[in-house]
C-alpha cells in the first residue's frame, strides 16, 4: 500500500526550495507527495507550471488568485478583518497568518499519512488535523514565533504562533529544522524531543548543469564579492558590508542579487562615497535552476545575519549553503547557526562579530590581498559542500525521520 504524504505551504513552489528537496527525495523513496501551496502572482504562477514538469510529486495550490479573484477578494477581506480585530482588541486570530489559511484548510481534507507544515499558516491546519486525530509533523523552516525585528513582532499574533509550535512539536510525530542549534534551543523552550536537524542544503549533482558563463562580473581581473536574498533593501543583512567598502585597502565588484525595495537606491547612495557607486551592481532575481551558475561566478560570499533575532541567529540559511557548494570562500557574521557551518567548514567559513564593521574589513582585505589565501578558502568551501553540505548527504537524516513517525501507520 502506498503511503501518502502531504506537505502544506501556501506558498508558491519555485519559491520554496525546501519544499523541492524534500517533495522530491519523499517521492524517489516511493511515497505518494502532495505539495500544497498557492498562488498569488502570474510570473511565479508560470515557474511554478514550468517546474512542475520535472518533479515527482504533485503540486496543487489551494487557491489561486490570479484566476479565481472574488475567492481572493474573500481571502483579503478575511485578513484585513482579522488584523484590524488584533489592532483594536489585541485579539489573535488565525486570519493573520496569511491569506491562504482557510484554503489550506479545505484543501487538507484529502486524506493522507502524514501532514507536514511548512509555515505559519500551514502549522494552524496541522493543528486541526491533529486534533482530528491525524498524524502530523511540522519543518521549522524558520522559529515562526521568534522572527522579525521586536518592531514588527507587535503586530503578529505571537502568543497564537507559540501556541501552534508547542502542540505540533510536543504532540505531532514529525519534526525538523534546519540547525542543531535550533534544534537544541526548540526542545529546551517547548520540553519537546530534539528535531531532526536537515541542513537546507543543495544537490551537489547541480554543479552537473552550471552553465559556466560570466553574465554578472565586469573585470574578472578583480576579485568580486557576492550577495543574494528575495529583496534588497534595510534590515536584509547588507548594512556591515556596505559600511565596510571605502575601509578595504583591495579593489574588488560587488554584486547584489534581488528585487530592490522601494528606497533603496537612496538608501545606498546615502551609504557610500560617491567613488563607490558605479563599483556595486545590482542583478535581477534568476530561476532556481541558474542561481549556482551566477553565484560560481564570484569569489567571495557575505552572509551578513543578525543574532538580534532568535530565529535569524539560530538558523543556517540557504544563502552561506549557496556559497559553500559554488565553492565561494565565505565571510559571515558570527551567529550561532553560522558559527555552526563554520565549525564544520574549516578554512572554508571567515566569522566576524556582527556590528563590527573593522572585524569585517579585515576578514575581507585577508581574502582579497592574498590569491592564494582566497584559492585556498574557496576550496575548503568546496569541499566543506561535498563531505557536509550538499542534499544527498542531508536526505538520508529526512527520510530516517519520516520512515520513523510512520512506522505506527505502516504496521
Amino acid at each position: 500500500m502506498d503511503l501518502n504524504i502531504v506537505i502544506l505551504t501556501g506558498n508558491h513552489l519555485c519559491n520554496n526550495p525546501r519544499v523541492i528537496k524534500e517533495g522530491t527525495t519523499l517521492a524517489n523513496a516511493g511515497y505518494a507527495v502532495t505539495a500544497i501551496g498557492a498562488w498569488f502572482d502570474r510570473g511565479l504562477k508560470a515557474r511554478d507550471l514550468e517546474m512542475q514538469r520535472s518533479l515527482p510529486f504533485s503540486f496543487k495550490p489551494a487557491i489561486d488568485a490570479t484566476e479565481n479573484a472574488p475567492r481572493w477578494l474573500r481571502l483579503r477581506v478575511s485578513a484585513k478583518i482579522g488584523s484590524i480585530a488584533y489592532r483594536l482588541a489585541r485579539f489573535e486570530n488565525r486570519s493573520q497568518l496569511g491569506y491562504a489559511y482557510s484554503a489550506l484548510r479545505a484543501a487538507s481534507r484529502q486524506p493522507a499519512n502524514l501532514y507536514i507544515a511548512h509555515s505559519e499558516a500551514a502549522m494552524a491546519v496541522t493543528t486541526d488535523l491533529l486534533h482530528d486525530g491525524r498524524l502530523v509533523g511540522i519543518d521549522m523552516e524558520d522559529w515562526f514565533s521568534e522572527d522579525l525585528p521586536l518592531e514588527a513582532r507587535k503586530h503578529r499574533p505571537v502568543r497564537l504562533l507559540r501556541n501552534l509550535e508547542r502542540k505540533l512539536l510536543t504532540l505531532g510525530g514529525y519534526s525538523t529544522c534546519p540547525s542543531r542549534a535550533m534544534s537544541e534551543a526548540l526542545a529546551k523552550e517547548f520540553g519537546c524531543r530534539q528535531p531532526t536537524v536537515v541542513y537546507n542544503a543543495f544537490p551537489w549533482s547541480d554543479r552537473e548543469s552550471m552553465d559556466g558563463l560570466f553574465k554578472d562580473r565586469r573585470d574578472r581581473r578583480l576579485p568580486s564579492i557576492h550577495w543574494f536574498s528575495q529583496t534588497l533593501g534595510h534590515g536584509r543583512g547588507l548594512e556591515d558590508l556596505i559600511a565596510a567598502l571605502p575601509l578595504l585597502k583591495h579593489d574588488v565588484e560587488i554584486h547584489l542579487r534581488g528585487k530592490p525595495l522601494s528606497g533603496f537606491d537612496s538608501w545606498l547612495a546615502h551609504r557610500l562615497p560617491e567613488a563607490w557607486r558605479g563599483r556595486i551592481k545590482v542583478h535581477g532575481l534568476v530561476s532556481n535552476a541558474e542561481l549556482l551558475s551566477r553565484i560560481t561566478e564570484h569569489d567571495i560570499g557575505f552572509a551578513g545575519e543578525t543574532p538580534l533575532i532568535r530565529s535569524r541567529d539560530l538558523t543556517v540559511t540557504n544563502k552561506i549553503l549557496y556559497y559553500l557548494l559554488g565553492g565561494l570562500a565565505v565571510v559571515a557574521s558570527e551567529t550561532a547557526g553560522q558559527r555552526e557551518v563554520a565549525v564544520q567548514a574549516p578554512g572554508g567559513v571567515f566569522l566576524y562579530p556582527s556590528g563590527d564593521v573593522p572585524a569585517l574589513t579585515a576578514r575581507l582585505d585577508a581574502l582579497l590581498g592574498s590569491a592564494d589565501a582566497l584559492r585556498q578558502a574557496k576550496s575548503a568551501a568546496l569541499a566543506a559542500a561535498e563531505g557536509t553540505f550538499c542534499w544527498e548527504r542531508q536526505e538520508k537524516a529526512l527520510l530516517e525521520s519520516i520512515n520513523s513517525a510512520l512506522v505506527p501507520s505502516a504496521t
